[in-house]
């Protein structure tokens, strides 16, 4: 079978293109292919004339007129290129009709043509087949320039084909290697695998250059995709790293080297394809040395060594540092941002490059856009070193601590912007031997927000050292708040809400006043979490005249205390109930200090740091807390996924250790103990609500739903009593003893009246006097305590373990469980 069959068969036409003549040769493939009339007997026309062979000959102009004008001046480009650099042409171009409309698209080949001009399409079919190179003669009788320096005369032989493909342009024209090469920008930068092909043409014919056209299309696409890499990089490390992965189309370095300048001296900022140690006798180099990077330096000018004789001659004091890496090119190109030189980067190639127009564009492209990324790099790392010192300095200069509790603290700037705000938090000995534990949130996340914050918190420090109580402290400071705003422009006044406590180590007892913060939390020893509410004030600097009620709580041994900013709680498109009902959820799952301690032993944890098995824990924990909000690691990382960070975070956790003796025995591990105590004043009879909540969430996870409620019931009863029949507060007791089934539940109340409640019997109508009958009927045990001045009703219920009744959880209609977990927050009533 002749070739001509062959090709035909395949759908492929040949062609030869010879521009001294203006003429165009073309088999009845080719065409086909170009919509070319095809004359089968040679009658002279004006498209063209019979060749003598299975050919017609037309001009240019017919065939211009047949290729769509944009890709007609690319072929154009691409021919000349191939001319120049006696290389492979390959282009894809539109074929369109008289009106424009285009019919198809095709691929065409073309190599300059060596020996006699006047063979066939055919006679040369071998020659033109891709990967095909010239004998060793070929370049001594080459007529490749045969015209006037104006107008070169060229002479090329290709195939023709249809291509389902798109225009030019379009992405899926690159070279298989040339798109691996530029895909591997984003694969972490390891290093890429040099171009085989490129490799094994220049071995055989040293003068080819590699493939135009397609090539250069994919050069393109290279840049464009490296560009988008390096605008990604927002660290000095991350373009180094993107740098790296640059395996450019056609030719890939072997190594590459970002230089630096520090006054009068060359640095190395980096370096890849090098071993460690490599760039000791280039990192602290006079910018007078005679070396290339050096001269880039000075210059502002690119240098090429395509060979090492070039670099021998060019610069032989430094030729011995470099002559053992056995590179074989060099190419020094100039990091110019806004028309100032900050450095050079140099490219080292394995083999030899002539460093052709086309090679010398893609790598000063490169250099450029290699320029800008450091430069933005640079400038964002100088910031971010700035605010980070500002907002460093605003916090803590050393880990707060309280005697006989353990702390933890986390700050995390919101992600955008300076990464600073207004949020913060303290810790304040005083001189009574109390700690003042502190947290605020300043409005906005700006440096204003920043700067009010730093007074905001030295004035807070000086109230607090005073020997203030919490609300005069926060009375003082709203005060201060509204001098600072009385200064600014109006419309520039800040508010800020703030949460101030005072802790004794030795008692537990926290005094706390709040100024608009969110509530406190408490984490008992078995993960139980119950948001604490407390009394609270406006946010400071809203009205100067404010008052600050003040609230008593006592944290008991083994619990944890959890203060935040509302960046904690909201962030991710969150209320405070589902925010609290997620937090809940980490505290829930993550193991107790004393579990910790379980699991690692006395050796302490695995780092062996010496930290306090139960910190160790606490801190775990903190760290639980924030990545639950901000997301897995990869959200604060380049990538597809959104960083979380909408909101600056102050974090404060603060847990009691567990007192010596505290649970029986020495050695003896304590039975967990859910624990809450409420004052529920006369004036506040809507706090009932929260009473009835508190021991609803204590009991979350109750076997029997029934008993449950029972205990809910006669609470509601109890305080309910107090209020309407004494005039005094009431102080509810709630504590859960013993593990999973059976447990005690034991609830006081207490007053200071003495009247001790008697039965009565009421009617079916009457709306009071069945408080003792609620007792007897669904407590186990109750009694009556006199206590001082007043009383103590309390009652206590055993967990029935039986699965006859109702598990808490579940809806009465036995349609199963009303809801995951216990709720955080409950909206108190008015009333009760």
């Amino acid at each position: 079978m002749h070739t001509e069959e062959v090709l035909a068969a395949v759908g492929t036409g040949l062609w030869q293109w010879e521009n001294a003549t203006g003429t165009v040769t073309l088999d009845k493939g080719a065409a086909h292919l170009l919509s070319v009339p095809w004359e089968p007997r040679g009658r002279g026309t004006d498209t063209g004339t019979d060749t003598g062979t299975d050919t017609v000959a037309v001009s240019e102009a017919t065939v211009r007129s047949r290729v769509h004008v944009v890709d007609f001046v690319e072929l154009q480009g691409v021919v000349t290129r191939a001319v120049a650099e006696r290389s492979l042409a390959e282009a894809v171009v539109r074929v369109v009709t008289d009106d424009g409309s285009v019919v198809r698209t095709v691929r065409l080949r073309l190599r300059p043509l060596s020996g006699r001009p006047d063979r066939g399409p055919g006679r040369d079919a071998a020659a033109t087949a891709p990967g095909a190179a010239s004998g060793a003669g070929a370049a001594a009788h080459d007529p490749l320039l045969t015209g006037t320096r104006e107008a070169p005369h060229f002479h090329l032989i290709g195939v023709i084909s249809e291509v389902p493909h798109p225009p030019p342009g379009a992405q899926d024209t690159q070279h298989p290697q040339d798109s691996q090469s530029v895909q591997g920008l984003h694969a972490g930068g390891e290093q890429r695998p040099q171009n085989a092909h490129d490799t094994a043409a220049r071995a055989v014919h040293p003068g080819w250059a590699g493939v135009s056209g397609d090539r250069r299309r994919s050069r393109e696409a290279f840049l464009l995709d490296a560009g988008r890499a390096l605008a990604e990089a927002q660290s000095t490390a991350e373009v180094l790293r993107v740098a790296a992965a640059l395996a450019m189309p056609g030719f890939t370095p072997a190594g590459l080297a970002v230089f630096g300048v520090d006054g009068d001296r060359l640095t190395v900022i980096g370096h890849h394809g090098y071993a460690p140690g490599d760039e000791v006798p280039f990192r602290d180099m006079s910018l007078d040395t005679h070396y290339p990077a050096a001269q880039v330096v000075r210059t502002g000018r690119a240098v090429y060594l395509p060979a090492p004789d070039d670099y021998r001659r060019r610069f032989p004091s430094t030729w011995p540092l470099i002559a053992g890496f056995e590179r074989h090119s060099w190419a020094y190109l100039p990091l110019t941002v806004a028309g100032r030189t900050i450095g050079a980067w140099m490219a080292s190639f394995s083999y030899p490059v002539s460093f052709t127009p086309d090679e010398r564009s893609v790598l000063s492209t490169v250099a450029r856009m290699l320029a800008q990324a450091l430069s933005r790099a640079y400038l964002h790392e100088t910031e971010r070193e700035l605010t980070d010192g500002l907002q460093q300095s605003m916090l803590p200069a050393r880990n707060p601590g309280i005697e006989g509790m353990e702390v933890a603290a986390r700050y995390v700037p919101t992600g955008g912007g300076l990464q600073i705000g207004g949020d913060w938090y303290d810790v304040i000995p005083l001189p009574s031997g109390r700690s003042a534990v502190i947290i605020g949130d300043v409005q906005g996340h700006d440096v204003r927000a920043a700067g009010i914050m730093s007074q905001l918190r030295i004035a807070l420090r000086a109230y607090a050292t005073e020997g203030h109580h919490p609300d005069g402290v926060l009375s003082r400071a709203s005060l201060f708040l509204d001098g600072l705003n009385a200064e600014v422009a109006e419309g520039d006044a800040r508010f800020a809400t703030c949460l101030y406590m005072e802790a004794d180590p030795h008692t537990g007892v926290l005094d706390i006043a709040r100024a608009g913060h969110p509530d406190l939390a408490v984490r008992m020893p078995d993960g139980t979490t119950l948001v604490r509410q407390t009394d609270g004030g406006m946010p400071l600097g809203v009205d100067p005249d404010a008052d600050y009620p003040t609230s008593r709580l006592v944290l008991q041994p083994g619990e944890t205390m959890l203060l935040c900013t509302d960046g904690l709680i909201e962030t991710g498109g969150h209320d405070l109930d589902t925010g609290w009902a997620r937090l809940r959820d980490v505290c829930a799952a993550h193991p107790a200090p004393a579990e910790d301690t379980a699991e690692y032993g006395e050796g302490g944890p695995p780092e062996g740091d010496g930290t306090p098995l139960h910190a160790y824990g606490l801190e775990a924990l903190a760290d639980a807390l924030v990545q639950a909000v901000h997301g897995p690691p990869s959200h604060h990382r380049r990538g597809p996924l959104v960083d979380r960070r909408e909101d600056d975070i102050a974090l404060l956790l603060l847990r009691r250790l567990p007192g010596a003796g505290a649970g029986g025995a020495a050695g003896e591990p304590r039975a967990p103990v859910r624990r809450t105590v409420l004052a529920i004043a006369q004036a506040e009879p809507h706090r009932i609500a929260e009473g009835r909540h508190q021991l609803k969430t204590l009991l979350h996870d109750w076997q029997d739903a029934d008993q449950a409620d029972g205990a809910v019931l006669i609470l509601s009863e109890m305080l309910t009593n107090v209020l309407m029949h004494t005039d005094g507060d009431a102080l509810m007791v709630v504590e859960i003893n013993g593990g999973p089934g059976p447990r005690m539940l034991r609830v006081e109340v207490r007053d200071n009246s003495d009247e001790l409640p008697h039965r009565r019997s009421p009617g079916e109508l009457a709306s009071s006097g069945r408080g003792l009958l609620l007792l007897e009927s669904l407590a186990e045990m109750w009694g009556v305590d006199p206590q001082g001045d007043g009383k103590c009703i309390w009652f206590e219920i055993r967990e029935s373990t039986n699965n006859t009744g109702r598990r808490n959880g579940d809806s009465p209609d036995g349609g199963g469980p009303e809801e995951e977990g216990p709720p955080l927050v409950d909206v108190p009533a008015p009333g009760g």
